[in-house]
């Protein structure tokens, strides 16, 4: 029954073809003709008009090597696009008015000596805490002594011991600072922990009235007294290093120390010339950022805070605990964990590249938009011989201790402009179809109007194919036809629609 109907329709149909679209079959040739003179798509005319074979060739020939042409630079210019080429562009922009770096210092030697003068320990958790940030390599050989503080110490809290025993900031140790012309204090700097231990960031937008800051003046001045005899970085070896570190970063960005910060020794006067440098990266695949990279517990993307970010899930998860230096919300971990749990991790994270930085399908792809501030630092010796006699006095401190304990830093803008560093895409979506359309027009004389014609005249060929292939069909049964002059009624009221 289904296969009595199925005949029936392929009946009504072939007739139907036979009688409304065979004459069209008949004229296809003049269709072709049709369209050859009156399509947009220059020198084809020329083809199918001209009665002298020589024109006619030399007119094929013309247009088939413009459309080769043609081809062959719309094929470039799309190899072109989906290369991804960039450029790179420098701005250098004028300004009286520019904002001014966030900078964080911190003291060479961490700790408070009289604090630490039996705790050795203390210096191989901060060395493995300092690994949350780089990798590191202890070497682990006093297990004894370890273990003999861990029975004594079970609730230890490194951080409070740092933030009790560490490096701290107030009138004795910050004698001067001025900003613009205008005094500063202790209390004008933010306390953060850092691979130094206790340091402290000043940042002019966090002060109580806004002062104004220009890139002419002395900019941010400071003088430290790092008093070697009250802070150390190891009581086996005694002090190691002496003077202030110090970064210089974006005020929305955290401070980074690893290989990014600048010392100054004691007895010394630095004078830091900043600049502002921004770079702006584009997007994948054009740039390797990603602009719709978020993290939870820092305001604006960096990769140093995806790394931290990164390394504090991958520690919360392993040791269900967090060190204090990494972001989170988590139970601070205690000694046992950070020597049996958070070192191994580290060093698993390291080691199976968990965390990873720079292309856009690693951890933490480069930003889309970041400021630095490159340096040129100069020293010189710290005041002569009468300003030393003069500090020291006002002080009430010897000469030697002056040369031996006081830090002199300058800060301030190099010129009068910072520069904007944008990576551009080389070609857009806009410039590719000017590039195509100006190769169309350049050599057929070609435009959207053509392209539609030619999509025209195509659908119109491919229908007439699939009427003839229907007709031509070897299964298709082998009916009587009738004449197309005695249509029965039955087809006039079916009205089947054409292809």
């Amino acid at each position: 029954m289904q296969q009595t109907q199925k005949s029936r329709l392929l009946e009504k149909t072939r007739l139907y073809l036979v009688k409304k679209l065979l004459s069209r079959l008949e004229n296809r040739r003049k269709y072709h003709q049709d369209f050859a003179s009156s399509t947009s798509f220059h020198g084809v005319h020329n083809i199918v008009q001209t009665r002298s074979k020589t024109r006619r060739a030399l007119w094929l020939l013309v247009v088939v090597g413009s459309l080769a042409i043609v081809i062959w630079q719309i094929c470039n210019r799309f190899i072109y696009y989906f290369s991804w080429p960039t450029t790179t562009s420098v701005y250098v922009q004028y300004v009286e008015n520019v904002e001014f770096p966030a900078v964080t210092f911190c003291n060479l030697n961490r700790f408070q000596a009289h604090a630490v003068t039996n705790l050795r320990i203390i210096y191989l958790l901060w060395s493995i805490m300092s690994g949350v940030h780089q990798k590191i390599s202890v070497q682990v050989n006093f297990s004894q002594e370890l273990n003999n503080f861990l029975l004594g110490n079970q609730n230890f809290s490194i951080k409070e011991f740092t933030r009790e025993h560490g490096f701290y900031l107030n009138s004795s140790t910050l004698l001067e600072c001025e900003f613009f012309g205008k005094p500063c204090y202790p209390e004008d700097f933010e306390h953060v922990f850092t691979e130094y231990g206790n340091c402290f960031t000043f940042n002019h937008n966090d002060l109580p009235q806004k002062r104004t800051v220009s890139v002419s003046g002395r900019g941010l001045s400071l003088l430290f007294d790092v008093k070697q005899e009250q802070f150390t970085d190891d009581p086996s070896l005694g002090y190691i290093d002496a003077g202030i570190t110090y970064v210089i970063h974006s005020p929305r960005e955290l401070p980074r120390f690893d290989g990014l910060g600048l010392s100054t020794p004691v007895g010394m006067h630095a004078q830091v010339a900043i600049h502002q440098l921004k770079t702006i990266i584009q997007e994948y695949p054009w740039g390797e950022c990603k602009p719709d990279m978020k993290l939870q517990h820092h305001k604006i993307y960096s990769t140093f805070g995806c790394l931290r970010e990164c390394k504090a899930r991958y520690i919360q998860d392993w040791c269900g605990c967090l060190p204090f230096i990494l972001p989170g919300n988590g139970t601070e971990c205690d000694i046992q964990k950070f020597y049996t749990c958070v070192y191994p991790a580290l060093y698993e994270i390291d080691l199976e590249g968990l965390c990873t930085v720079g292309t856009h399908n690693s951890t933490c792809p480069v930003p889309c938009e970041e400021t630095d501030y490159p340096t040129t630092v100069t020293y010189s010796s710290f005041a002569g011989e009468k300003a030393i006699k003069f500090i020291s006095a006002k002080l009430k401190k010897s000469p030697e201790y002056i040369r031996q304990n006081l830090v002199h830093i300058d800060i301030k803008y190099n010129d009068l402009n910072y520069k904007t560093t944008q990576q551009q895409k080389a070609l857009t979506v806009a410039e590719l179809l000017a590039d195509v359309g100006g190769q169309l027009g350049l050599f057929c004389g070609a435009s959207m109007i053509t392209i539609i014609e030619l999509l025209e005249y195509i659908f119109t060929n491919f229908c007439w194919m699939c009427i003839f292939l229907l007709l031509k069909a070897p299964e298709m049964p082998q009916w009587n036809l009738p004449s197309q002059e005695e249509p029965t009624n039955k087809e006039e009221k079916k009205g089947i629609q054409e292809c």
